[in-house]
């Protein structure tokens, strides 16, 4: 073959669309840099211009979804999502089954309107209150909350690869979908996977979650000390003597930085009577300032306290260390995960500034089932670790209201179930109807409908200010999607999509199935897009095969509409993985789920719901 053949524009593509994809899949490289670095190169080759290479930024699609964070964090903030899924959830009660249909079609309702990770980091802590207080494991609703955020796709703003394949009808001059075309899509998938779910759910809990369910209503302070090993790793040190770190500052001493201990709380006599002493208990904190008499609570390796205590003069007291941290009163200690959205993500303990950011101390992290306790200083956060922390009960109740970074789900369970209606919640429920309302009737175009309701969540207070809307803003996937839009110019312009959809139609279009041969096809394309997206993102997918699809109806001259909805649910609703979606990613530390989990659970799911859809799509879009 020659080099010219070699390097013609088409084989360049699909070189570019294959190395792409492999980065994509091995999840080293962040998603966006990826996509850009593609775009650059289709650019560099000649294969799109300057102007369709910029295209896809300035795309509807992309300023929608710009506008829908905005949004979806107003609904968030003001405390409007959680008040309604909370109300919703309590009429349940201790009923394991009613619960599981109320989780599936709460979180549904919400997905269908706002952001998926938002809906389950809002219903995260809901969810693991009410199965603890009704003693039922929550590892059976936490996956199918998951699953059910993506099933809601009843609008047309329920997930991007609704708005992708919009984008492309219009493009193509098909009539465009309205705001409620997929409402029927959307009940079918969410009858389907209350259905499948209720049955396949049970596989999650084991015979020990259900003994430990009847013991206990959720983790107990000791259960989650034992969990991390506290009590093997946690000693009193006792200033009694003269010391050099008398009348200093924690954060003069730097404990941490020169022995790999962590100071978790002081407990100091304030008085001394005939008949007993009187103490106060103090978390550890930066400005924290140590006096005689005092006895520090540390944490790390024994060698490392001893040390401590040796050179700065101290009384090592090693009896009662598994008290140490199962006798809270004035603080205590509880779990938070990572969001995928997190500005944490890629940064240690020590770069955040952990304790002076959220006033709570960390003790360990847990990564997929390896717990971490020391030198967690200088570990790069990643999403969906888990945090043991400790602080005061009021400090780590305050952190439910940090959603946008962490998910309280641990101890104090009580805490992450109590709602606080915002005045502003009224507010938000209001420009959020008026922007479904303007999409639905059509008054404005869709696209200045909901960037009109998120300056509205700006100037009426659902959002404090602009920096609160930016930060709330996924700029990772509105690069990502702005960066993948013009791969379809590239197909279009090399004849890619032509190549891909022809191998398509004659295979899977041609004689050999006869009159089945629509449903064949679309087959190919549903089962293409699922199997897909269970390694790159589902927007990612989504762009890539809505050209193909298009094209393949068009090359066989049926009606594209049920092949490009085929596209759409296909790359929405992947299950059989836990990092295909955000929503997959964060469940999985909370439910303590292993991969094959969701082999057992969500690969069964994922295939009966594509069974069911190349049935159902042709009876509501024929072809």
């Amino acid at each position: 073959m020659e080099l010219s053949t070699l390097l013609s524009p088409m084989n360049l593509t699909l070189i570019i669309l294959v190395i792409a994809s492999i980065f994509f899949m091995r999840g080293k490289v962040r998603s966006d840099l990826v996509a850009i670095c593609a775009l650059l190169a289709l650019a560099l080759c000649g294969i799109l211009s300057p102007a369709e290479a910029l295209a896809g930024f300035s795309n509807s699609v992309v300023i929608m979804m710009i506008g829908l964070f905005v949004v979806g964090a107003g609904i968030f903030r003001t405390g409007l999502a959680k008040m309604i899924s909370s109300k919703i959830l309590q009429t349940a009660g201790s009923n394991e089954n009613l619960l599981f249909v109320l989780v599936m079609l709460v979180t549904a309702s919400i997905g269908a309107f706002v952001s998926n990770t938002g809906t389950v980091a809002v219903m995260m802590p809901i969810i693991v209150s009410m199965a603890a207080s009704a003693n039922i494991s929550s590892r059976r609703y936490l996956m199918p909350l998951a699953f059910a955020s993506s099933m809601g796709m009843f609008t047309l703003i329920s997930t991007p690869p609704n708005l992708v394949i919009q984008n492309a009808l219009v493009e193509a001059g098909y009539e465009a979908l309205s705001f409620f075309s997929f409402a029927p899509i959307g009940f079918v998938a969410l009858s389907v996977g209350v259905v499948v779910l209720f049955f396949l759910s049970k596989l999650l809990v084991s015979k020990d979650d259900s003994k430990a369910t009847k013991k206990n209503k959720g983790k107990t302070l000791k259960e989650l000390a034992e969990e991390y090993n506290l009590s093997h790793q946690s000693y009193k040190v006792e200033a009694d003597k003269d010391s050099p770190i008398f009348n200093k500052t924690l954060a003069e001493l730097k404990i941490a930085t020169f022995y790999d201990v962590s100071i978790s709380k002081i407990i100091r006599v304030t008085g001394n009577s005939r008949f007993r002493k009187k103490y106060i208990e103090e978390v550890a904190g930066p400005k924290s300032v140590i006096q005689k008499g005092d006895i520090l609570y540390c944490h790390g390796e024994k060698e490392n306290v001893e040390r401590f205590a040796k050179e700065n003069k101290l009384h090592f007291r090693e009896e009662n260390r598994a008290e140490s941290f199962s006798n809270f009163q004035e603080s205590g200690i509880a779990e938070v995960f990572i969001m995928p959205n997190s500005k944490l993500i890629n940064r240690t303990i020590s770069e955040i500034r952990f304790r002076e950011e959220y006033n709570v101390n960390v003790l360990g992290i847990q990564r997929q089932k390896e717990y971490q306790m020391h030198d967690i200083k200088d570990t790069k956060l990643h999403s969906g670790d888990a945090l043991l922390i400790q602080g005061t009960w009021k400090d780590l109740a305050n952190l439910d209201d940090r959603q946008d970074d962490l998910v309280l789900v641990g101890q104090p369970l009580k805490e992450a179930s109590k709602v606080t209606l915002d005045q502003k919640a009224p507010v938000a429920a209001g420009i959020m109807l008026l922007m479904v309302l303007a999409m639905v009737f059509e008054i404005v175009p869709s696209v200045i409908a909901i960037m009109i309701a998120a300056v509205l969540m700006v100037v009426t207070g659902c959002l404090r200010n602009m920096e609160e809307a930016y930060g709330s803003i996924n700029w990772e996937s509105v690069v990502l999607i702005g960066a993948m839009l013009p791969m379809a110019t590239a197909f279009q312009n090399t004849g890619v999509d032509t190549l891909i959809s022809g191998g398509l139609v004659d295979f899977l279009g041609g004689d050999r199935f006869g009159s089945l041969a629509p449903y064949a096809l679309l087959a190919g394309i549903y089962f293409c897009t699922s199997l897909l997206t269970m390694f790159i993102s589902n927007t990612a997918t989504a762009v890539l095969f809505t050209p193909i699809a298009l094209k393949a109806a068009i090359g066989m001259g049926v009606s594209p509409y049920p092949f490009l909805f085929a596209v759409a649910v296909a790359a929405s609703m992947c299950f059989a993985s836990p990092f295909s979606t955000p929503p997959n990613a964060l469940v999985m530390t909370a439910g303590r789920y292993s991969f094959m989990d969701y082999i057992k659970v969500g690969l069964p799911l994922q295939v009966i719901m594509g069974i069911i859809m190349i049935l159902v799509l042709p009876f509501l879009f024929p072809f």
